[in-house]
């Protein structure tokens, strides 16, 4: 009987203590602390511990460092290796968790913020699209694990291979709207002219280019691949004639993967409980792509020497010869 007392008790005195409200700017001073706490995480039913935390596999709490590496791959390993460019397109059903939610308000119609955005308070505070992601991390890292912001490569037109970083004016200067409306100055009796410059509108990001490592590990037997870059592309309109996508700017996946490991991605299941991050849907290749181009001599996309119909079939030959080239490699 004492011992059931003193139990009854111990809980008494935690329910107490854990209710105790330590009241911040905002908070209400009829809710709990756990009460407090779902609704800063937006509301819901139970507390996501750690909210952000908790996804960040790999992590390491005390350095903040992303510590989940590659298998080591020998040069003297690789038997055989090629390079691959894919496109994800993201009006696919299968790659719309990329795309969605978009967002509406404010207007990236700004002149003092081409990029548009910095304003981070209208987005989900559990899941964001993958460009709102990227373009956060561009520009202001992870102050939360102390990540600076995160180091994008160009002219992304003509070079995918990282060799120089683009400096936020290069960014503005490159990829912001600029029309030039023509009026009449009835003072001067002439026709003038005004620059408008507009924002960058996030939701034009309609596409991905991936360029990605596939190579045979003679070490572990085992036909692998790498991401190596990602580069979003957006939509270009010339007087509302769309005329096609443009690279905005390369990013290094691996110095990407911490940031990208920190935001979760819709479930296709619609199975909120089992979400994964961006960097787990990238390593477990959960998307959908064409191959646009393989290394070649003549360092030439597909759509250079074939149109149409040809072009995705000669896509799928580059598939399958990877594919046909693991199984060659073994004897039954």
């Amino acid at each position: 009987m004492k011992t059931i007392l003193l139990f009854t008790i111990s809980i008494l005195f935690s329910i107490t203590s854990f209710s105790q409200n330590v009241l911040n700017e905002g908070d209400s001073p009829n809710l709990s602390n756990l009460e407090q706490s779902i609704k800063n995480q937006g509301g819901g039913v139970y507390y996501k511990e750690n909210n952000r935390n908790r996804v960040l596999r790999g992590i390491n709490p005390e350095t903040k460092k992303y510590e989940t590496t590659y298998p080591h791959v020998r040069e003297a390993d690789v038997m055989w290796s090629t390079t691959i460019w894919r496109e994800i397109d993201l009006r696919e059903k299968m790659n719309q968790p990329l795309y969605y939610p978009i967002r509406i308000s404010p207007e990236p119609q700004n002149t003092d913020n081409p990029l548009g955005y910095h304003d981070e308070s209208g987005l989900l505070k559990d899941r964001r699209s993958l460009i709102d992601v990227i373009m956060t991390s561009v520009l202001n890292g992870d102050p939360s694990r102390n990540l600076p912001p995160l180091p994008c490569y160009g002219n992304a037109r003509v070079d995918d291979e990282f060799k120089q970083r683009m400096t936020m004016e290069e960014l503005e200067n490159l990829y912001a709207s600029v029309d030039t409306n023509y009026f009449y100055d009835d003072e001067r009796e002439q026709e003038d002219f005004a620059i408008d410059k507009t924002g960058f509108n996030r939701n034009e990001v309609t596409k991905y280019l991936v360029k990605e490592e596939w190579f045979f590990d003679k070490q572990r037997s085992v036909m692998d691949v790498r991401i190596i870059g990602i580069c979003p592309m957006k939509e270009v309109y010339d007087d509302g004639e769309y005329m096609g996508e443009a690279k905005i700017f390369w990013l290094y996946f691996p110095e990407a993967r911490p940031y990208l490991a920190g935001w979760e991605v819709f479930n296709h299941q619609n199975n909120n409980a089992s979400r994964m991050t961006y960097d787990d849907l990238f390593m477990m290749r959960y998307f959908n792509s064409t191959i646009v181009k393989e290394a070649n001599p003549y360092d030439r996309e597909i759509n250079k020497y074939k149109q149409g119909l040809d072009a995705l079939l000669e896509a799928e030959n580059i598939k399958n010869k990877i594919f046909n080239l693991e199984m060659d490699l073994w004897e039954y």
